[in-house]
């Protein structure tokens, strides 16, 4: 009796480690060809099954696999594409259903962040009430760390490393040339409603005068006076203001400082250049001369720099994606529980997607200071263990070497797909 194959995809914007939860998924599954035929991954997400462009990844080597550990970006491609509800595009689901029933696909692991664990919750109920055998697991990640329940979320980790180090190389620029020209760099992160990369970023200051001197998180509401008196005493205290901003800034109103207009696929609003607002606004009001920069895809790709911590903790979820699944759970994602020791330790638990699922965890007001501009011990207790370790990719001429998949595509079965 052929045994059933799994389906695994990858959603929504990238990290530095999610291709380590892919190698947990792929090689886990192959530790238990008993039970799992073969692992196909979505060419471009969720997209891929919706197209039936299934990549065969028992074609790709063992040591091909492996190499996804330390390889940044989505390997099989991302998407940004969110399932409607069952009612409003009912045709999505029936298509999703048939393409697993032609390739005989019982376990759906979904890698990503809060829309993800949607989807996955969403098709994880659809099988229930259509009584199709299909494991729904979902895989945390992302960079914002915003996921409910889970401690941290993999992923965040690394990006935390690489702004805490970014700003501290900057500042040191900075302080460098201050006296006769630049006073003030800004630095623009991610984080919508969440200020975690932001915060992290505060690790780089270990004692007064180092950068960052201020932190602007989308959960305090932004004050212009207040902003600007603090940069005009760091520059008068220190000869300069390194300034990190996330992207999510919001003034009194809820408005946000960076809003670009539009949305995206998921129904976010878009921003834009939030740095370079906040830069200008320095300028026109203090006269400072000033850079900034936009960490943007940089801060997400760089695996170079990665956190050893936030390596091991997405391959070990992949891990569980698999364990959990072949256990008999159903519409569950694995999660990070922090242990409860002075040493930092963590283990891997479980949470309902419905629990998780368009959920948003922000930065607890505990973890800013007063003034709202830097972070609290209980910040640095919490981001400290995150960024630990090295986990250097292999060099040649310099340069990191990367996983290059076949990405062999299974052959079609059906009718090519139509979105309604």
């Amino acid at each position: 009796m052929p045994k059933p194959n799994l389906f695994y995809a990858q959603s929504g914007g990238v990290t530095a480690v999610i291709n380590a939860s892919a190698c947990g998924v792929i090689e886990t599954a192959r530790q238990h060809r008993d039970k799992i035929g073969k692992v196909y991954a979505g060419q471009n997400g969720i997209v891929g099954a919706l197209r039936e462009e299934l990549i065969d990844t028992s074609k790709e080597s063992d040591k091909t696999i492996a190499a996804l550990r330390h390889t940044p970006a989505g390997a099989f491609g991302s998407c940004r594409y969110k399932l409607k509800s069952y009612g409003e595009n009912q045709r999505e689901y029936e298509r999703l259903m048939e393409v697993f029933q032609a390739h005989d696909i019982r376990y759906f692991l979904y890698n990503g962040g809060g829309d993800s664990q949607d989807t996955a919750n969403k098709i994880a109920q659809l099988s229930l009430d259509k009584g199709c055998p299909i494991t729904c697991i979902g895989i945390p990640k992302t960079v914002d760390n915003d996921l409910p329940i889970t401690d941290n979320s993999p992923g965040f980790g690394s990006v935390a490393k690489y702004t805490a180090v970014s700003i501290r190389e900057a500042g040191l620029d900075v302080a460098s040339m201050c006296d006769s020209s630049t006073k003030v760099f800004v630095m623009e992160v991610m984080g919508r409603h969440a200020g975690w990369i932001a915060g992290a970023a505060g690790l780089a200051c270990e004692q007064l005068g180092d950068a960052p001197h201020i932190i602007l998180f989308p959960e305090i509401a932004f004050n212009k006076s207040k902003f600007l008196s603090k940069v005009k005493a760091c520059v008068t205290s220190f000869g300069f203001c390194a300034i990190v901003v996330s992207e999510g800034v919001q003034n009194a109103d809820g408005s946000f400082l960076a809003d670009a207009g539009g949305k995206d696929a998921f129904g976010h609003v878009q921003l834009g250049g939030v740095a370079p607002f906040v830069a200008n606004m320095i300028k026109s009001e203090l006269g400072y001369k000033y850079h900034w920069s936009v960490a943007d895809y940089l801060q997400r790709a760089a695996r170079h720099i990665a956190s050893a911590t936030d390596v091991e903790q997405a391959y070990a979820v992949g891990k569980a994606a698999v364990e959990l699944a072949l256990a008999g759970k159903n519409a569950v994602m694995p999660t990070i529980v922090r242990g409860k020791g002075k040493k930092y330790s963590w283990s891997i638990g479980q949470a309902n997607l419905s629990a998780v699922a368009n959920k948003e965890k922000k930065m607890p007001r505990n973890y800013i200071t007063g003034d709202g501009f830097h972070i609290t011990e209980a910040a640095k207790k919490y981001f400290t263990p995150l960024i630990q370790g090295e986990d250097y990719p292999p060099y040649r001429n310099g340069l990191p070497q990367y996983a290059r998949l076949k990405k062999i595509l299974e052959k079609k079965k059906l009718p090519d797909w139509r979105a309604a």
